[in-house]
């Protein structure tokens, strides 16, 4: 398991043909005076996340602190930036799970489900349950494993032992109480962790632009056509956003 590589790993096709940005602390902007005729119509618009607020699925502090616990271990806090819980991404999380995502609108919830055939036909596991039942069940089942191999609630448990677990979850050797895929259960809290620490701050994670300063990118620039034909250029470009989330 290689957490903060694993993040970098998704921008790399992005970047490949052209460096557009100095990645490091540069400062975020906002993008003011566009054409009106380019708006988002109010309809569209997506309602900020307040971060910090009240919590809408993940109301237990168990659940909140174990989770934080796994998310700055996926993504911890270092030289290139803050940790996953500093950027937000248990605000963005919760967000999510409150929403579409978490109810599985996407998703067929249907049966019959037969793991082993569809998990062969679909090349990952198949569940019944929507992302919220399966964070719900999953949290529960880490902490319930913690208290049952060392005593003690999963969120006070040492940087390395955390890691352990994670490891042992990553490679599908650790077995959670309750019938709960481990594996299946990280890699959902992993794809969560880097969503939530790339997505537009609109959504409550990514604070202060923080991955995508990490990252390079340049955010949601209006324009790009005066950079089109300068490749393989470092254009020193700071990220932007064109909707503030303060």
């Amino acid at each position: 398991m290689n957490r903060r590589e694993a993040l970098f790993s998704l921008g790399a096709a992005a970047t490949a043909s052209a460096t557009l940005v100095t990645a490091g602390k540069a400062q975020a902007e906002v993008i003011k005076g566009i054409p009106a005729a380019t708006g988002i119509s109010p309809d569209h618009l997506p309602s900020p996340v307040r971060r910090g607020g009240g919590f809408q699925v993940l109301t237990r502090d168990t659940d909140r602190q174990t989770l934080a616990a796994v998310f700055d271990r996926l993504i911890p806090s270092d030289a290139n930036g803050p940790s996953a819980t500093e950027a937000g991404c248990i605000d963005f999380l919760d967000a999510q799970l409150a929403g579409p995502f978490g109810s599985g609108a996407a998703l067929y919830l249907e049966g019959p489900l037969n793991q082993e055939n569809d998990e062969a036909m679909m090349g990952q596991p198949q569940f019944l349950a929507t992302p919220r039942e399966r964070y719900e069940s999953g949290l529960a089942a880490l902490e319930a494993y913690a208290q049952s191999t060392d005593g003690v609630a999963f969120a006070i448990l040492s940087p390395n032992r955390i890691d352990e677990i994670l490891t042992g979850l990553e490679a599908g050797e650790i077995e959670l109480p309750d019938g709960v895929n481990g594996q299946a259960f990280f890699e959902l809290m992993l794809q969560n962790a880097r969503e939530g620490y790339l997505a537009d701050p609109l959504y409550g994670g990514n604070k202060d632009m923080a991955g995508w300063k990490m990252m390079g990118f340049p955010g949601a620039r209006y324009d790009f056509r005066p950079y089109i034909e300068r490749r393989g250029e470092d254009l020193g470009l700071t990220p932007v956003s064109l909707i503030p989330n303060d």
